[in-house]
């Protein structure tokens, strides 16, 4: 079984509001219907397209196995099926399913680069 966490780009603010409330939803889940999602291996690349320069970004690391909702691998941009799929949720995801919530602050030049998860 692949035990691969997935990760959803937070910021202080918004966890507190998972943590207030008890469950991600963010506004993507009524505005397409899903809560965006990442591995490990591809954050640094929505982190980069949306969030360049930001230095208060968190990475909630997600265990797979708590999550409780359906969980599909889609294109990254719909318009290009064979673009990278990245995890989409499509449910509010319970606050316990987060495992750990740890900074993620981009490099001098101002951009993102792979999450360090065992630090």
């Amino acid at each position: 079984m692949d035990t691969t966490p997935f990760l959803h780009i937070s910021n202080p603010a918004e966890w507190e509001a998972v943590r207030a409330a008890g469950v991600i939803a963010p506004p993507s889940l009524d505005e397409v219907g899903f809560v965006h999602l990442s591995t490990p291996e591809q954050v640094a690349l929505p982190a980069n397209r949306i969030y360049g320069g930001r230095t208060d970004l968190l990475l909630l690391v997600l265990d797979p196995e708590r999550i409780g909702v359906e969980v599909r691998f889609e294109p990254g941009v719909p318009t290009d099926p064979g673009s990278m799929r990245f995890p989409h949720a499509y449910g509010p995801i319970p606050a316990s399913a987060v495992v750990d919530v740890r900074p993620y602050a981009p490099g001098p030049d101002g951009s993102f680069g792979p999450p360090d998860l065992d630090g």
